[in-house]
């Protein structure tokens, strides 16, 4: 049993607020053209510190993501940090998971952007010793001295910028950003006036 090949799961942080096709196609890329068997979508709970009145609730969040992966059998929701002390962070959140799924290897999934200040996530250092750090391009170059770190890989992914931000934007301003989202998705957000 010893011997046996551990599963190699992708773990994407995100609020999600809304999923867009921007996070699946991401993660898409990374299970086709990695070493990544799946993708775990890591929810992160809206912060009880920060009353931000733009964060959909957890469940409605939860809703939405779930429409969005079911087709794909390479896709999963993780809920570990709504069980979690507020605020949450990574380096609590993947041992927690470490130590629940011990017959799982977990690889962080970061855009340049976060990797330009991963030093100065809370003990980010414990982390590059936890984990391979996958990092996928967003506008922003990799600029940052970690970039040769040995936990590093820079994958070759598209460029998406697509911003959950802009589709909260365009409902509340009653347009509709359709090719944005999931098409369940976009139907349960506007159905239910989510936003």
């Amino acid at each position: 049993m010893s011997d046996q090949k551990r599963n190699k799961t992708g773990l994407l942080f995100g609020s999600f607020n809304p999923v867009h096709t921007g996070h699946l196609i991401i993660a898409s890329h990374f299970v086709q053209h990695t070493d990544l068997d799946e993708i775990w979508f890591v929810l992160s709970p809206q912060n009880p510190f920060k009353t931000d009145k733009k964060m959909l609730e957890d469940n409605k969040r939860m809703e939405l993501l779930r429409l969005a992966i079911s087709d794909n059998p390479n896709f999963h929701i993780c809920d570990v940090e709504f069980s979690m002390e507020k605020p949450s962070y990574t380096v609590h959140t993947l041992k927690k998971l470490q130590l629940q799924h011990p017959e799982r290897e977990f690889v962080l999934l970061i855009g340049t952007d976060n990797l330009n200040e991963f030093d100065q996530w809370k003990n980010y250092q414990e982390i590059l010793s936890m984990v391979m750090i996958y990092v996928y391009p967003r506008r922003d170059d990799a600029s940052s001295h970690l970039v040769s770190h040995k936990a590093i890989k820079l994958v070759d992914a598209p460029l998406i910028e697509i911003s959950s931000t802009q589709i909260r934007e365009e409902f509340k301003l009653g347009r509709k950003p359709r090719y944005l989202v999931p098409d369940k998705v976009f139907k349960t957000i506007t159905d239910k006036h989510y936003y």
